[in-house]
């Protein structure tokens, strides 16, 4: 079945960096669009990052755009979100999803069960 693994993520300093991996199994990761989203306590799923099977293309959310970057590697069967230039408001629990931002954001689509939490503080 379907198994998606999200780590790296930890505490921060406003300013700072993390990096969060996804460890894909189940299925053939190279044929799927694979997205980030994020949930903060009392706010809905923001999907905030997506990209394409090959990497040929990625999505980010107006509220991420130029600090986040989203990449993968088909061989490790990973995604990865590199978080840049961190604030407070990114604090949130992060997941990963099977699926391109938009589709997903409309239909049911798999995702990590326990997500790995974000924490932005000085």
């Amino acid at each position: 079945q379907v198994q998606l693994v999200e780590s790296g993520g930890g505490l921060a300093q406003p300013g700072g960096s993390l990096r969060l991996s996804c460890a894909a199994s189940g299925f053939t990761f190279s044929n799927y669009a694979m997205s980030w989203a994020r949930q903060a306590p009392g706010k809905g799923l923001e999907w905030v990052s997506g990209i394409y099977s090959d990497g040929s293309d990625t999505y980010y959310a107006d509220s991420v755009k130029g600090r986040f970057t989203i990449s993968r590697d088909n061989a490790r069967n990973t995604v990865y979100l590199q978080m840049n230039s961190l604030k407070p408001e990114d604090t949130a629990l992060y997941y990963c999803a099977r699926g391109w931002p938009a589709y997903c954001s409309r239909y049911v689509c798999a995702r990590g069960g326990q997500g790995t939490q974000v924490t932005v503080s000085s």
